[in-house]
């Protein structure tokens, strides 16, 4: 029993590493914006963002050599303009998920384009970026 628990166990790892590897390559993105140093690239599953709930990553290089950048403190934020009322605002909740790379979710009820905020202050510097998605 305790020998099946031995070869067991590294291979149940071996199968989690490999599925988190397969779901980082699967990304798609969704959108990608160039400041003067970073290069913000908003991404998942399906390259889009649909109405009901949403996960996504948010992956910050540089601009230079594409390596990842540490950005630290981190927020995205969408409004959609609506004719004669106040705009809908959503705000995604982050988690960081390695060096420049975080792992977000949102919420959206409805579809239509949305005007994404993306901000950060870290190591790096302070900066951020605007650029519209479409929910769809």
């Amino acid at each position: 029993m305790l020998k099946g628990l031995i070869v067991a166990l590294p291979l149940g790892i071996l199968m989690m590493v490999g599925a988190l590897a397969a779901t980082a390559a699967d990304m798609k993105p969704i959108h990608t914006q160039k400041t003067k140093d970073v290069t913000v690239t908003l991404q998942n599953e399906s390259g889009q963002w649909k109405e009901g709930k949403n996960g996504f990553v948010l992956e910050f290089t540089s601009a230079q050599d594409k390596k990842p950048v540490d950005v630290s403190k981190v927020s995205l934020s969408t409004s959609m303009a609506m004719p004669g009322m106040a705009p809908m605002l959503a705000g995604a909740t982050l988690t960081p998920d390695g060096p420049g790379r975080y792992r977000g979710t949102i919420e959206f009820p409805d579809r239509g384009a949305r005007q994404v905020t993306v901000t950060w202050d870290g190591p790096a510097g302070k900066g951020s970026t605007k650029f519209s998605v479409p929910v769809r």
